[in-house]
Order: C-alpha cells, then structure tokens, then sequence
C-alpha cells in the first residue's frame, strides 16, 4: 500500500463537543440529544435528524449560520483528536506511506485541522473541494491527490454509506473503524463485513496492515470473522447489488440498505 486516506469526523475527531454545543444551543440535556442522535443512527437516518426532531422547522443551515454569527461556530483542539490519532499517523508516515486526511467539513474545519498540524501529506474538507462525501466527485478526487493507485490506496472511515462503500466503489481498499455511533452500530452488518478488506478497532492497527501484499485479507489485531460475528442490525431495506468497478475483477459491492447518514 503506498498510501492511506482517512475520513475526519468519529475517525480522527471525537464529536462530544459538537453535539454538547448544539445542546447547549437549544437549550436540552445533552443526554436527549445524544439519545436522538442514536436513534438516527440505528435507524440509518442522518444525525441532525435529530435536531428536527427537537426542533421540527429547524433550518439546520441557518442554524449554523446563526451559531457562528453569535460566536458559537466551530472549536477544535487537541483535546478533540483520538488519542491513537498522532501515533498512528506519524508511524505511518515513518514507514514511508503517504497520509492524506479527506473528509466531510467545512473550509473552517479544514482550516482547525491544519492548525493542529497533524502529521499527514495533506488536510482537506469536503467544502474546500466543493463536493460531499458520498458523491463519486468527491472520490475522485481523492484519487486525484492519493498519488498512487486505487488499489494501491486505503480508504479509512467509520460510515458505511460515506465511507466504505464509495470508496471501494472508485476501486479503493477500505478499512472499516468500529468506531463511534455508525462505527459500532453497523459493525456487523452483512453489507460491511462483505465489503471493508480490514476492519480495525483502532488507528494504531494500520500500521500492521501496511505491509500486507495486495491487501487482499486480514491480519493480526485487525482480522474479524463474520461467522464469529454476532447478529447485526437489520437493514431498513433489501440490499441492491452494483458493480464497484468496471472491468473484470470488479468488487461487488451491496447499496442501499446503508443511505448516506452523516
């Protein structure tokens, strides 16, 4: 593998204090909205569902745009970032790979996390680029800046529907992070294990799957067999099934039972 691409929010940054902020702006315990956002979650909804849950007319755009008018817009500190963050990252620029981190976030977001200075080639959000994860555009560009081939690049990240499954749809290598709401949730749905190449617990875990040929199995901490796993989530829908990529050797990769929820 020559290099890894990694998603931002619940892979590299804890969302405690963004939905603990959105709590304290509409006035709720934290605990219902972290409830609400479960529950989104589980039912494979996006989770500021949950802020139209509270509040039913809600703009959440303008919401944001009213935070941020009032001083209430977007933190981020070191005290944000997983601990396994730093560690991970700089062990695999030391082994030679080329770290990228790409995720869903706005130019503000992009701006904090290159502040941080976190040991990776490059830091880009959704927003500088123009184009949302899941959206193939976004893929592609990705794939554009990876520097190496698709198959030769691993795409990291905690959300099926934005992360897995578009990934390995452009041709890419995925690593599944059970990791956060969707991370834990749908660890074990039939569509995920199918489709993640590892499945990690941890960013430490990386590091010993990078010199693995072809990426093509699992290892070590990150190796989970889906006949040991237990019963997952049913699905809100029957899984359609598309080709990855084109051409012979394509990956199947099973749609629609996981929507875009982030």
């Amino acid at each position: 593998m020559e290099t890894i691409v990694l998603d931002i929010g619940e892979t590299l940054v804890r969302d405690d204090r963004h939905w603990a902020s959105w709590a304290n702006w509409l006035g709720v315990p934290p605990h219902t909205l972290s409830a609400l956002v479960g529950a989104a979650v589980a039912q494979g909804r996006e989770a500021t569902d949950a802020l139209r849950i509270l509040r039913p007319d809600m703009d959440v755009e303008e919401a944001y745009r009213a935070r941020a008018a009032a001083g209430r817009g977007e933190h981020l500190d070191e005290s944000d970032l997983y601990q396994d963050v730093r560690p991970a990252l700089g062990e695999l620029r030391a082994a030679g790979i080329r770290v990228v981190v790409a995720g869903n976030g706005t130019v503000r977001a992009g701006e904090l996390l290159r502040a941080l200075d976190l040991p990776a080639d490059l830091v880009v959000t959704s927003d500088e680029w123009g184009v949302r994860k899941p959206d193939p555009e976004f893929f592609a560009r990705v794939a554009e800046v990876a520097g190496a081939a698709p198959e030769a690049t691993l795409y990291v990240g905690d959300h099926p529907a934005d992360d897995l499954f578009p990934a390995a749809a452009a041709g890419m290598r995925t690593a599944h992070l059970r990791r956060g709401p969707y991370g834990h949730w749908w660890a074990e749905h039939p569509d995920v294990v199918e489709t993640a190449d590892f499945r990690i617990d941890a960013l430490t875990d990386l590091a010993g799957l990078s010199g693995l040929a072809g990426l093509s199995g699992l290892s070590g901490s990150a190796a989970s067999e889906a006949s040991d796993a237990p019963d997952a989530p049913d699905a809100p829908e029957a899984s359609d099934v598309t080709d990855a990529s084109p051409g012979a050797g394509a990956k199947v990769v099973r749609r629609g039972a996981l929507r875009s929820v982030r």
